[in-house]
């Protein structure tokens, strides 16, 4: 699609500078060429320059060419370059935003992407095989309908100099078709208005201490999480805004910390488990060693719980770090952070996953996940799909960044050639599985999970001490029984519980029985649906 405000004479001025771009680096590719000019001005790290953006994409499946004159997109744009230490690499990232001829933001639908102004070009080095950040996100984005920032392979021009192989991909904000979220207004101060949304992150720090808060806790490295807002900006965030965000992870910190099974206080009640369960999961297969401390996201939706995510930065995953032990396929990356960290590592992470209530079902999650969306087979297919995509650019962007066999900050393994990254990374991956699937925190046997008609109650712990605990899931109201048996066949509770939808914790108390074997039946509308033994010790 063409900016209809440039006329045909003008489009071809731009192709001929273009065409001089190319110099003798002419091809055609499958990739969408995406050609930068910022007449001569560096890109800085701040402020953003004026520059010139044009993208040749053949929506028809015909290849891109550098020889095209029918380009996808030409207007202006604002750019600065991105990131932290990755601002110290050759290859640089870019942050990018879609002007009109005013200067106002332009929304524009890059690559078959929603409309937006505001994109990111990233840029693959460090990771030799290319493909870490855009695969994890592509595993991410097929466990659920949650939000995860879309991508495509693209080669760049910058000021008529090939760069190589980029990732256009979508800035993590606030919006319809990214954190959808409602928007925050100024006058937002109190009551249901109040309550959402806000977008939150877990990161370096990147200003000045304004641009967040300081939780009240210490985490295992002796350090405090450092909370930044992300939306609104801190420099737009209201008073009562501030207090409220701030007020509602701390109690939800405050739940973690001062955790009582029975005071009805639950720090469940403030998250929204699932997104909590597939944001470890994700960063467990890919053991990432930035993961829980550095570019975490967190949002809230108006009257809804907090969110892990969305999903960012995985360059330094699948085996790609020296550090931390991000080599080894055993471990979890949580642990591995938690006490030598210089950055912060949440304290809360921890407590959860060594949390029957948390942890028993996200153990659920997992063995769901490994049966579908992330079983081997799956995982394999989209990594080889990601390597057929820009499998026929590799050697252009190699020739401009001649680094296979050299090894770059933070490599561990150092191969000859790109295949022989791939071909480790695959290795690593089925090893990494295989750990996983060993030891994923919590439980989820078999013999003590019933499922009928979307209602799924787990019982645990076995053996148990002085309750029984009772992890209830249910997609609509449904009201059923648990009857504990003594292993004569008395009955000694028969407790009706009702669910409305979501999940529910219930506690049976049994400080009053003896040691020994018990049996128990989930039973609903006389049919049972669950049975199993425990035993009290």
């Amino acid at each position: 699609m063409t900016n209809p405000r440039f006329t045909l004479p003008f489009i071809v001025l731009i192709f001929s500078l273009c065409s001089v771009g190319a110099q003798n680096l002419a091809f055609e590719t499958n990739l969408p060429i995406v050609y930068l000019n910022t007449g001569g001005q560096i890109i800085l790290d701040t402020p953003k320059i004026s520059s010139k953006m044009e993208i040749a994409w053949n929506t028809n499946g015909e290849p891109n060419r550098t020889a095209d004159i029918h380009f996808h997109f030409i207007g202006d744009i604002k750019i600065e370059t991105r990131g932290s230490s990755s601002q110290n690499l050759p290859k640089k990232s870019y942050g990018l935003e879609l002007i009109d001829s005013t200067g106002a933001d332009l929304d524009f639908s890059l690559l078959g992407m929603p409309k937006e102004s505001d994109w990111i070009l990233f840029a693959p080095y460090n990771d030799k095989t290319l493909t870490r950040n855009v695969f994890a996100l592509t595993l991410a984005s097929q466990l659920s309908n949650a939000y995860v920032p879309r991508c495509r392979y693209v080669e760049l021009f910058l000021n008529q100099q090939y760069e190589g192989i980029y990732v256009l991909m979508e800035k993590i904000k606030r919006d319809s078709s990214r954190v959808d979220i409602a928007k925050l207004k100024v006058e937002d101060l109190e009551g249901k208005e109040l309550t959402g949304g806000y977008i939150v992150k877990i990161d370096k720090k990147t200003g000045s201490w304004g641009e967040g808060w300081v939780s009240d806790f210490y985490n295992m490295n002796n350090t405090k999480t450092l909370y930044q807002y992300e939306y609104p900006k801190f420099d737009e965030i209201q008073d009562n805004q501030k207090n409220y965000i701030q007020n509602y992870i701390s109690d939800f910190e405050f739940a973690v910390f001062n955790y009582n099974d029975n005071d009805g206080n639950s720090y469940l009640k403030y998250i929204n488990r699932q997104s909590f369960f597939d944001f470890i999961i994700i960063n467990e297969i890919s053991r990432n060693v930035d993961g829980y401390r550095l570019s975490t996201y967190l949002f809230k939706e108006k009257n809804g719980p907090l969110h892990a995510g969305p999903f960012w930065d995985f360059d330094r995953t699948f085996g790609n770090a020296n550090y931390y032990n991000g080599w080894e396929t055993n471990g979890l990356a949580l642990w591995a952070n938690l006490k030598t960290d210089n950055n912060q590592v949440p304290f809360w992470w921890k407590f959860m996953c060594s949390d029957a209530v948390f942890a028993n079902p996200m153990q659920c999650r997992w063995k769901e996940l490994r049966a579908g969306s992330l079983s081997n087979s799956r995982i394999y297919s989209v990594l080889d799909s990601l390597i057929d995509v820009i499998e026929p650019a590799l050697e252009r962007n190699f020739n401009r960044w001649p680094i296979l066999g050299v090894k770059i900050s933070p490599n561990y393994f150092v191969g000859q050639t790109h295949t022989d990254e791939v071909v480790w990374m695959k290795n690593w991956i089925g090893n990494r599985l295989n750990y996983l699937d060993q030891s994923f925190p919590g439980i989820c046997p078999d013999e003590i999970q019933g499922e009928v008609d979307g209602l799924i109650v787990n019982v645990f712990p076995n053996p148990f001490k002085t309750k029984i605990n009772l992890e209830i899931g249910s997609d609509s109201y449904q009201t059923f029984e648990f009857q504990l048996f003594s292993a004569n066949g008395s009955l000694l509770e028969n407790k009706k519980i009702t669910v409305i939808k979501g999940w529910l914790n219930k506690e049976i108390e049994t400080r009053n029985l003896n040691s020994g074997m018990y049996f128990y039946r989930v039973v609903k509308e006389n049919a049972v649906i669950s049975s199993g033994k425990v035993v009290k010790f």
